[in-house]
C-alpha cells in the first residue's frame, strides 16, 4: 500500500534559507512537507520518504519501489492512477488495484473489495501523528524529521512483535 500525508511546518521549523535539505515547500496552507509511506498488508511501514508539500504524490513512487520483490498487490488511491505509475508497477511484476479517475477513457480492472484493505496505511499515518513532533514539524532539517518518523515506525513494529508473556 502506498499513500502520503501532509504535515505543516512550524514557523520556527522553516529555515531562513530554503535549501534542498529542508524539504519544506509552500502550498495553499503555508509551508508543508509530505510523508510518503509504503506499507505492508498490516499497515506497517516498509519504506518512508519526504518531499516538499507542493509535489505530486506519484513523484516518489519510483524511489519507494527500489528493491521490492515481484508478485504483489499494489493498493493506492486515485493520485497514483496515471498510466506511467501503472506501467511501472506492472513492469515490477505487480498488479495495481487503483480506482480509475472519473475522466479515464479506457476502462481498467479494479476491485472495490480489495481496495478496502488500503485503510491500513491510513491507520499508520493516524498512529504516527499521535506523536506531537510528527503532527507538526518543528525540525529545520528534513533528515532529522525523517529520523523521528522512522523511530515512531520502529515503535509500531516493536508493538507487533512484542512478547505478551
Amino acid at each position: 500500500m502506498l499513500d502520503t500525508s501532509i504535515v505543516r511546518v512550524h514557523q520556527h521549523g522553516s529555515c531562513a534559507k530554503r535549501t534542498a535539505a529542508s524539504n519544506a515547500g509552500r502550498s495553499r496552507g503555508g509551508l508543508t512537507t509530505k510523508i510518503h509511506a509504503l506499507a505492508d498488508g498490516k499497515g506497517l511501514p516498509i519504506r518512508l520518504e519526504l518531499s516538499t508539500g507542493q509535489e505530486h504524490d506519484s513523484i516518489a513512487t519510483i524511489d519507494l519501489f527500489d528493491g521490492m520483490a515481484a508478485n504483489y498487490l499494489f493498493l493506492a488511491d486515485r493520485a497514483y492512477g496515471s498510466d506511467a505509475v501503472r506501467g511501472f508497477v506492472s513492469m515490477r511484476g505487480a498488479w495495481a488495484n487503483i480506482p480509475p479517475k472519473r475522466n479515464r477513457k479506457n476502462p481498467i480492472c479494479f476491485s472495490p473489495l480489495l481496495y478496502r484493505e488500503r485503510n491500513h496505511v491510513e491507520l499508520f499515518f493516524n498512529r504516527i501523528k499521535h506523536c506531537r513532533r510528527i503532527a507538526t514539524r518543528h525540525d529545520k532539517l528534513a533528515e532529522n524529521f525523517l529520523a523521528f518518523i522512522k523511530l515512531a515506525a520502529i515503535r509500531l513494529w516493536l508493538r507487533v512483535y512484542e512478547s505478551t508473556s
